[in-house]
């Protein structure tokens, strides 16, 4: 399927790995200019090498680093978009992490502020720095990674369920503000994708459990996520292609929403 996207201006949060990386490519594949962001510098450029593979020409891939957890940096970021490529049409923001977990009484407010500011605050930073340059495009595609947790949460996650949960909900308020601009907006929520984060957990179970990495997700599917009915850890490239869809002209009248990509892992038909 032709996305009519060819040339359209794309930056990727979390753009070294996994999910990000996995969409980077879809859309590199399609003609759009790739600009992925992370924070290692030397794993950006790995995926970039992997990414020009696909572009049409190796100059349509660009990296730069940001934190996203300092707003001087984002709008650094969106500068250096501006200056390379032009304003940015599509921006698809992976960046996140799992935080701080275990019992909720146990938890700090720096656990939860920690978890909050990349999760909630790095979209936040990363919209009020992009949301301009879809406005001047008059056309504009901005994606949101939540999670199945927004919909289910896990006890032993509760800062990360909440930040979850604002995306949703962030979502949903931009998509009714600037939709009269041009942009669609909307939100995916993956559950269990074999991801760097997700590969941290099950060495960590796998570890506590004195297992194999393979036994430690084996148990994790049948104790943990017992409605992944496909009993199997997602794939980033299945993420992806959801993501690119909804950067696409095909995607024309979807705004606003949350798309589950979870192979069933939420229980309820409402969720």
């Amino acid at each position: 399927m032709d996305l009519k996207i060819k040339d359209r201006i794309a930056v990727i949060t979390g753009g070294d790995s996994g999910m990000g990386l996995a969409t980077a490519k879809m859309l590199a594949a399609e003609g759009a200019r790739i600009v992925l962001t992370d924070i290692d510098e030397e794993e950006l450029q790995q995926a970039a090498d992997e990414v020009r593979k696909l572009a049409s020409t190796s100059d349509h891939v660009k990296t730069f680093t940001a934190d996203l957890t300092d707003y001087e940096e984002v709008k650094s970021l969106a500068a250096n978009v501006r200056k390379a490529f032009g304003p940015a049409h599509i921006v698809a923001n992976f960046a996140g992490a799992r935080g701080a977990a275990g019992d909720f009484l146990n938890l700090s407010d720096k656990d939860w502020m920690e978890t909050i500011n990349i999760d909630l605050m790095g979209a936040v930073r990363v919209a009020r720095a992009f949301i301009p340059h879809m406005q001047e495009n008059e056309w504009g595609r901005l994606i949101f990674v939540a999670s199945e947790n927004a919909l289910q949460p896990y006890e032993e996650e509760s800062p990360y369920n909440a930040s979850k949960a604002g995306l949703i909900n962030l979502s949903k308020c931009l998509s009714r503000a600037y939709s009269k601009d041009g942009l669609l907006i909307n939100t995916v929520s993956p559950a269990y994708v074999k991801t760097p984060m997700t590969d941290a957990m099950m060495e960590q179970l796998a570890e506590e459990r004195n297992s194999s990495v393979e036994e430690a997700v084996n148990w994790f599917l049948e104790n943990k996520r017992p409605h992944i009915e496909v009993k199997r850890r997602g794939k980033p490239e299945e993420v992806a292609a959801m993501v690119a869809f909804l950067c696409s002209e095909h995607a024309s009248y979807i705004n606003g929403t949350n798309i589950r990509i979870d192979g069933g892992s939420v229980e309820t038909a409402f969720g």
